[in-house]
């Protein structure tokens, strides 16, 4: 065997361990959920789904927390495209300052915020609302600077041209700029979409009604003080989990390449 067929054979061996030693603790869980309330008998059933999906109430909770992702992501994806093109196009005074200053508040952790937020929720009468989980999150800082990078990268001249034809502004950006971020966009909604699916911060501290329970709230409520029922708790693990996965598993080609294309630039 040559060096070069060595070191390629040793690399796919290195990567399959990794791969195996990440992917164990899904094994787990998903074999737990199978398994019966005593692990030492070592049957399997599927009565720990069907009792996770009533005791969770799942239907609500599933319809909650696409709600809020859905409408999060959609104000995301407006307010970073539109500040992440003038950011990107525009020059104006201060504009490097502003970049800072939204770059800075990828540091400062949600929680700090969390008193001022409730503060003006409370006297805006939102606590309690699905408002009160889709505003606070609905512009965000990492996705108007991934926006900002993704124009940049594409080439003046295609603005040139549309402005030669007559087109402003808003019309370069609806349907020139905006097709061709298409996988930044799609990188944007899925870490948007995810991040909201898996919230339980906010659910937490902005509502306390049973018909806003959200996935991660359900999900929380299957453990308990002094017992848990881990198959249980696995299966209800299992039910919330399989659609981010499926979420990402379809977009994850535009995903990869909206990753690779959004490096840094001047």
């Amino acid at each position: 065997m040559s060096n070069f067929s060595l070191s390629k054979f040793l690399l796919f061996c290195l990567l399959f361990l990794t791969a195996l030693f990440v992917l164990l603790p899904l094994f787990v869980v998903f074999f737990t959920s199978f398994s019966s309330s005593h692990l030492a008998t070592g049957s399997f059933t599927f009565q720990n789904y069907l009792s996770a999906w009533e005791k969770g109430h799942f239907p609500q909770a599933f319809a909650n927390s696409t709600f809020v992702a859905l409408g999060v992501t959609a104000f995301q994806l407006v307010t970073s495209a539109l500040a992440g093109y003038a950011l990107a196009r525009f020059q104006f005074r201060g504009k490097n300052i502003l970049l800072l200053i939204i770059i800075a508040t990828l540091v400062i952790p949600f929680q700090l915020l969390v008193i001022p937020i409730f503060l003006v929720l409370k006297w805006g009468s939102l606590i309690n609302t699905y408002w009160a989980l889709i505003l606070p999150t609905a512009a965000n800082g990492f996705g108007i600077f991934m926006m900002r990078q993704y124009f940049l990268s594409l080439p003046f001249e295609l603005e040139e041209a549309a402005s030669l034809d007559g087109a402003n502004r808003l019309q370069i950006l609806a349907f020139i700029m905006l097709p061709l971020a298409k996988p930044a966009l799609i990188t944007l909604f899925l870490f948007t979409f995810i991040g909201e699916w898996n919230d339980l911060f906010k659910p937490l501290v902005f509502t306390t009604k049973p018909q806003l329970q959200t996935v991660q709230l359900a999900l929380a409520s299957f453990q308990e003080q002094f017992t848990n029922n881990w198959p249980l708790m696995m299966a209800a693990v299992v039910i919330t989990t399989i659609p981010v996965v499926l979420l990402f598993l379809i977009g994850q080609k535009q995903f990869i390449r909206g990753i690779s294309t959004t490096g840094i630039k001047n």
